[in-house]
């Protein structure tokens, strides 16, 4: 049975639900998938409310932030600015919590960062909140404290409650004229602004993710706005180069090819400075960076609130001389903002990520090459290119040795960064992939006392499936060297000194032969949805799976429901500042549902 109330669910009410409501939406699928460790199930679902067919739907990419808020903090955050966001009616708190009553009403009870709670009854709920008839106040004392799941549809962000078995959100926050593609939350935040999200028009908003679930309005509420209409983007050159065309063409008084040139302006300048990814810097002290589609990546640092209210001043950059060359910039004045910008690449940067503790920066991008940076230094240390197309996703291990690539050429690829090069490569995907994780909960149920180190990692793909991978480092054969015309020697282990030479600082190398790098094969392939995926997430508990669609599903691990069964105070996701279990091989066994 559900009790709202407190948010616990027997788990043989949990899987029934699942497994009906996935037999009713998705035919053919299966509710689990087995692993050496045991069955993960499908516990339940998250989705946009079933009435969301925005126009826009469909031209964006679902992504997926998974933020921990923890205790309220000091009463240090700015107070919300309703003039610049004005709190619409219709989307109540996300404090709001739905109770079922005797008599099939609901009511919507605020609970307070005291403990206490305020009840609304309301005969007419809808998915996101309460009519505008119905007066309610925001509780400012709700602390939020919990684990949330912020993703984008169209030109929404919503909000739900990872521990509600509630598939629609609690909080919807809606933009005008541009669609959210990225987000990020730092749950270390000192200023209380902890989510950044970035937009199609390239604008990027920081706001605090408490204060919108405080907040009964369906807009951004107390936020830092950057980049306000791709202003910084725009004056990098490209509007100038563009505008430079119309002048002999309106010589020759050619109307037509006027109006032609002004629309593939106006089209190049919507396209080119499209945010791709966000993040945070790891210690960064609220700094934090943005990458585009015309191979830009900008860092930013924390605004001052008394300073700029839109937390920019006039940057300006000089223009580009060679767009296939990386180069650094920084700001001309010193109180703009963004202070830096890195031309990365020609062509999108598709997907950026920071090592756990900040000190390197990678990224992939539409010309297909993975590059890593030294963070502080703003120096490219190495990089490699995919064996076809773009590279789409990027991840660390989180001790930082390893990372993780997919793309269009279908396959996973593992980077070491003691190798500056490709150490295995997985082969399983039957289209592109689209987001890779490496599982640092894991760990296997019969490690024996064994000092050999297994990575665990996932990847999804457009063909709809989520694949489990296992990397036994000791067990990667690396080639010695090759000779001419003959096949590779190779050697156990993954150290330097099995090469010849180790590649110089700053080289971006070609996607090496096949028959060099050791093949992986899929531990688990299982088809999770009907439409193809987007990313994925591992907690202690759980692995969460999304569709381009917006819909979103938790597996929860073996051995989880029953200790859920057993206590009822447990929650679905812990602390993501959890350490990476790193144990011995299981097997060798491969699971296919």
């Amino acid at each position: 049975m559900i009790n709202s109330a407190n948010g616990m669910m027997s788990t043989a009410a949990a899987a029934s639900s699942s497994s009906a409501s996935g037999n009713a939406q998705s035919p053919g699928l299966k509710t689990y998938f087995k692993t050496p460790e045991g069955r993960y199930k499908l516990h339940y679902e998250k989705t946009h409310p079933s009435g969301f067919l925005h126009y826009t739907h469909g031209k964006t990419v679902t992504q997926v932030t998974l933020a921990h808020l923890k205790d309220k903090p000091s009463p240090s955050t700015p107070p919300a600015s309703s003039s610049t966001f004005g709190a619409s009616t219709g989307v109540r708190s996300a404090a709001a919590r739905f109770l079922i009553s005797s008599n099939g009403s609901r009511a919507l009870s605020f609970v307070g960062g005291n403990g206490g709670s305020k009840s609304v009854n309301a005969s007419k709920v809808g998915s996101l909140g309460v009519s505008s008839s119905t007066s309610v106040s925001s509780t400012s004392n709700f602390d939020g404290k919990g684990t949330y799941l912020i993703f984008n549809v169209g030109d929404a962000i919503f909000i739900s409650d990872l521990n509600s078995q509630d598939k629609d959100p609690i909080k919807s926050i809606h933009f005008n004229n541009s669609n959210p593609i990225c987000h990020a939350f730092d749950q270390d935040a000192k200023d209380g602004h902890d989510l950044i999200i970035g937009l199609s028009s390239g604008d990027v908003y920081s706001v605090s993710l408490r204060q919108q679930l405080q907040d009964v309005g369906k807009k951004l509420v107390g936020a830092q706005h950057y980049n306000k209409d791709g202003s910084v983007n725009n004056r990098q050159g490209g509007v100038l180069d563009c505008l430079l065309l119309l002048v002999p063409l309106a010589k020759q008084h050619d109307i037509t090819m006027i109006f032609a040139a002004i629309f593939v302006l106006v089209g190049h300048n919507s396209s080119e400075g499209r945010c791709t990814s966000v993040a945070w810097v790891p210690g960064g002290d609220g700094a934090f960076v943005v990458s585009h589609t015309d191979g830009n990546l900008y860092v930013y640092e924390k605004a001052s609130y008394h300073v700029s209210k839109d937390g920019a001043g006039d940057s300006s950059f000089p223009v580009i001389k060679d767009q296939t060359q990386f180069s650094v910039s920084h700001a001309r004045y010193s109180k703009s903002n963004p202070v830096a910008r890195w031309h990365i690449c020609q062509g999108s940067i598709n997907s950026i990520a920071f090592s756990t503790d900040g000190t390197y920066l990678a990224t992939v991008g539409r010309d297909g090459y993975l590059r890593v940076f030294d963070y502080s230094r703003e120096q490219l240390v190495c990089g490699g290119k995919s064996y076809y197309g773009a590279l789409l996703c990027c991840a660390w291990s989180v001790d930082g040795k390893y990372i993780l690539t997919g793309g269009e050429d279908d396959l996973v690829q593992v980077w070491s960064m003691e190798e500056r090069r490709v150490v295995a490569r997985g082969e399983g995907h039957n289209s592109w992939v689209s987001g890779v994780a490496f599982d640092s909960y894991w760990s296997s149920p019969n490690s024996g006392g064994t000092e050999n180190v297994t990575y665990r990692f996932g990847s999804v793909g457009q063909d709809t499936q989520l694949l489990l991978w296992e990397l036994e480092v000791e067990e990667i054969a690396v080639p010695v060297r090759r000779l001419p015309g003959g096949s590779p020697t190779y050697s156990a282990g993954s150290q330097s000194s099995h090469w010849d030479s180790v590649c110089p600082i700053g080289t971006l190398q070609p996607a090496p032969s096949m028959r060099d790098i050791p093949k992986l094969s899929p531990l688990v392939a299982h088809r999770v949805h009907t439409e193809p995926l987007s990313g994925l997430i591992f907690t202690q508990e759980s692995v969460l799976t999304v569709c381009r669609e917006g819909h979103i599903k938790i597996w929860i691990r073996p051995g989880v429901a029953d200790n859920q069964s057993n206590n009822a105070e447990t929650v679905l996701s812990t602390s993501l500042k959890e350490k990476p279990s790193l144990s011995s091989k299981v097997g060798n066994s491969s699971y296919k549902q």
